[in-house]
C-alpha cells in the first residue's frame, strides 16, 4: 500500500492533513478519492487512511484505523560513511535506510577523493535525505532517518564512539572480526558503524579511533569498496541482533 509521512501533529478529529508537497506523490500514485494509502506519523503509529479531498494546498484523508509501526528495527544503529566521488552516497543512504540505519552520517576524512565544502555540501545533503525518504517509503519504514554531515574525521569519531558497540571498520585490522565484536554483546542498544573512503583510513585516523573508545574490527579477508562495507557491515547487525 503507498505510503505517506506526515508530523504526527497533523493527524486529528479522525482526519490526516496531506501537506502540498504530497500532491505530486498522491498524483503520480493516482491515488483517487475513496482509495486507501497509509499515513505514517515517524512515531510509531501507522494509520490506514481513505482519501477524502485533494485540493493543490494539501488533501484530507479519513482515517481508517490506527496500528502500531512494526518495521522499525530493535537496535538503533548508525551510520558514518566518508564523503565518495560520484553516486556511491546515494547508494550508501538508499540501501542503509532499506535495511534499518536508523540515521547516515557523513564526513570528510584524510584520503577522500571528494571534498565538498559550504553550499555543495548543504546541495548533496538535501538530495541524499530525499533519497532516504523515497527508500522509507518504498521499504516501510516508521521513520525517515536524517541524513547530516560532520565538520571532520575527529568530529565524526566523537559521535560515533558514543553507541554503546562503537565499531571502527579498519583494513589493517587483523585481530578482531565482526562476529566476535558482536558476540561480546548481546543486544546493544545503540551501534555506530564508521567505514572509510575510496582510500581507506590513515594508521593516525585508525589510532585516534581506537583511543576515542572505539573497537576496530575487520570485515575479513577481502577488501571491500566504500559504498559495499557499510552496507555489509550494517547487514551483519540487523542479522546478529534478529532484525532478519
Amino acid at each position: 500500500m503507498p505510503r505517506f509521512f506526515i508530523a504526527a501533529s497533523n493527524i486529528f478529529g479522525g482526519v490526516a492533513y496531506l501537506s502540498a508537497k504530497e500532491i505530486e506523490h498522491l498524483r503520480a500514485l493516482r491515488i483517487r478519492h475513496g482509495e486507501s494509502f497509509t499515513v505514517c506519523d515517524g512515531e510509531g503509529s501507522d494509520y490506514t487512511c481513505r482519501l477524502l479531498k485533494m485540493t493543490p494546498d494539501g488533501a484530507e484523508a479519513e482515517i481508517i484505523s490506527q496500528t502500531p509501526t512494526v518495521s522499525e528495527p530493535s537496535v538503533s544503529c548508525t551510520v558514518f560513511t566518508a564523503f565518495a566521488k560520484g553516486d556511491k552516497l546515494e547508494t550508501v543512504v538508499q540501501k542503509s535506510v532499506e535495511l534499518g540505519a536508523g540515521g547516515i552520517v557523513i564526513y570528510p576524512s584524510a584520503r577522500c577523493v571528494s571534498r565538498p565544502e559550504g553550499l555543495s555540501v548543504l546541495h548533496k545533503t538535501g538530495r541524499l535525505q530525499k533519497i532516504a525518504e523515497e527508500a522509507a517509503k518504498q521499504s516501510g519504514r516508521g521513520k525517515i532517518p536524517p541524513v547530516t554531515t560532520e565538520p571532520s574525521f575527529r568530529h565524526a569519531v566523537a559521535s560515533a564512539a558514543k553507541a554503546d558497540l562503537p565499531l571502527f571498520f579498519y583494513e589493517g585490522e587483523t585481530d578482531c572480526h565482526l562476529q566476535h565484536a558482536l558476540n561480546q554483546l548481546s543486544v546493544p542498544v545503540s551501534v555506530s558503524i564508521m567505514t572509510g573512503p575510496e582510500g581507506g583510513f590513515e594508521p593516525e585516523e585508525a589510532a585516534f579511533a581506537k583511543e576515542s573508545g572505539m573497537r576496530a574490527v575487520s570485515l575479513g579477508p577481502r577488501i571491500l569498496r566504500c559504498e559495499t562495507a557499510p552496507i555489509a557491515a550494517l547487514s551483519a547487525v540487523m542479522y546478529h541482533t534478529g532484525n532478519f
